[in-house]
């Protein structure tokens, strides 16, 4: 690792949006053959430091170098990528009425001519190729008719892709948020074999896992500064989160309370997937489901299919969603944070026919409180919240209406790891007053936090787990083929 010459260097870089101070004299380093690990609460100010570097934000004052070369006041998406830094945002940028072909060209303009769709998908398929070995995407696949985590696989090759322009610098800003366990590992090794050649690599991730078993050196940003750096043998766990403001919550075993809520409670859900020999799904009233698996084997069609009360399915009551993709199934991008708040419980604010609109402000405003949703004003737009408030705007959503039984796609994308212990103890919360959740995952950790998991594979349910029998191993054997 070479420790003398920073890749690149920012030297007091602020940035504020309005009233709010996004970054507050940020001074950071990036070294060839290195993976700097970047960590903090949602807010804290990574995606923005990430996006002043991309070219995507101009930073208000502060000095930004890359190889040397002081482009202070030049940095622009074109200019970045002419130095060498790609980036791979939490908000995928990926257009979707084209061709995986077709987007990879839109980020290397070298490949032009007669032959540039060809060019194009031996360029793109290539890297899928190497990074995430049995991707099974097309180059010709319509991006749009992809899974997000397909999508997110082919948004990380294109960065990772070279043509004329060198990648110095790969930013991958929540690279595994939709990916399961098995794609991520691909992923992370990828990463440590793009370093070991010399480039260079910055990490934002919520798993603390992944950053302390991929980084070389660990930032901690709190509040729009760096607060803590140093290698990442210095740290572990529990320094991370203490560094970073949090308090997490041991794990308690709640296995006898589990095995009671299935001897006692009713089902007020039951579900068959679209499958030949599959075990139907049951959940009871007051219980936390967990849907498991590799991704896209049929979690997130059973849950829309709860969801829509469609046929094969039996839900006793009102149901809410909390999306994991919230850019394209939750948020709505013209409306206030307020307004996405109180959507799902307009019916409490009639009165007569009229909307009492100071009432849903109000309810909005608790629930901001607290979810802990970080903003000085609810009505600004929902796009000015970072992409893990905006998540946690969703959650406020759902949890604050009257619906009895919540379904979760993979909801904590993006989310802190100080907000998902507040989140999870929610979900305990409204489970011990009678709600019933349904949560499908790719964390294993989350699996944890569930009464009862089923695990998915080719569109079936093909292992039904109590709580005190799940174990990583026991979900990861029944996401495979046993003949395979």
């Amino acid at each position: 690792m070479n420790e003398t010459v920073p890749i690149v260097l920012l030297d007091g870089v602020e940035k504020s949006f309005g009233a709010v101070r996004a970054l507050t004299g940020v001074t950071l380093e990036l070294r060839a053959g290195e993976c700097l690990g970047l960590v903090g609460h949602n807010g804290a100010g990574k995606s923005t430091l990430m996006n002043v570097l991309s070219g995507n934000l101009a930073a208000d004052t502060g000095r930004i170098e890359v190889a040397g070369a002081d482009i202070t006041g030049r940095l622009t998406p074109q200019n970045a990528a002419a130095h060498g830094v790609r980036c791979v945002y939490q908000e995928l940028s990926l257009c979707p009425n084209l061709t995986v072909a077709e987007n990879a060209r839109i980020l290397h303009p070298s490949i032009a001519g007669i032959g540039w769709r060809g060019a194009a998908r031996r360029l793109i398929g290539e890297k899928l190729d190497e990074v995430f070995p049995g991707h099974g995407i097309s180059t010709d696949d319509i991006v749009g008719d992809l899974s997000i985590a397909r999508r997110q696989m082919v948004e990380i090759a294109r960065a990772f892709a070279v043509t004329t322009a060198e990648a110095r610098v790969v930013i991958l800003d929540e690279p595994t948020s939709s990916l399961d366990a098995v794609a991520a590992k691909k992923l992370l090794d990828h990463v440590r074999h793009y370093v070991k050649t010399g480039g260079t690599c910055v990490l934002i991730s919520h798993l603390l896992g992944e950053i302390l078993g991929t980084s070389d050196r660990i930032a901690v940003m709190r509040d729009g500064g760096v607060v803590a750096l140093d290698r990442a043998s210095a740290f572990d766990r529990n320094s991370l989160v203490k560094a970073m403001g949090s308090v997490a919550d041991a794990e308690q075993d709640r296995s006898a309370e589990s095995v009671a809520i299935r001897d006692t409670a009713p089902v007020v859900v039951q579900a068959m997937p679209k499958t030949v020999e599959t075990i139907a799904l049951a959940a009871h009233k007051g219980e936390v489901v967990g849907l498991a698996g590799l991704s896209g084997q049929g979690q997130t069609e059973l849950l829309v299919r709860v969801f829509d009360h469609a046929s094969g399915t039996k839900v006793a009551g009102e149901v809410a969603l909390v999306a994991g993709d919230r850019q394209t199934d939750g948020i709505f991008p013209l409306w206030s944070i307020a307004e996405n708040i109180a959507i799902g419980s307009l019916r409490q604010f009639l009165k007569g026919i009229f909307l009492d609109h100071a009432a849903a402000r109000r309810f909005a405003d608790g629930w901001r409180g607290r979810i802990g949703i970080r903003t000085p004003d609810i009505d600004q737009p929902i796009l000015s919240l970072s992409g893990g408030n905006q998540q946690k705007a969703l959650f406020a959503r759902a949890l604050g209406s009257t619906a009895k039984i919540i379904v979760m796609d993979d909801p904590m994308r993006g989310v802190d790891i100080g907000t998902k212990q507040e989140v999870y103890g929610m979900i305990r919360e409204e489970a011990a007053k009678g709600r019933t959740f349904l949560w499908y995952t790719t964390e294993m950790d989350e699996l944890r936090n569930c009464d009862h998991v089923y695990v998915f594979r080719e569109g079936a349910i093909v292992a039904d787990l109590r709580r005190r029998d799940m174990t990583e191993e026991r979900v990861l054997h029944a996401s495979f083929r046993s003949d395979a």
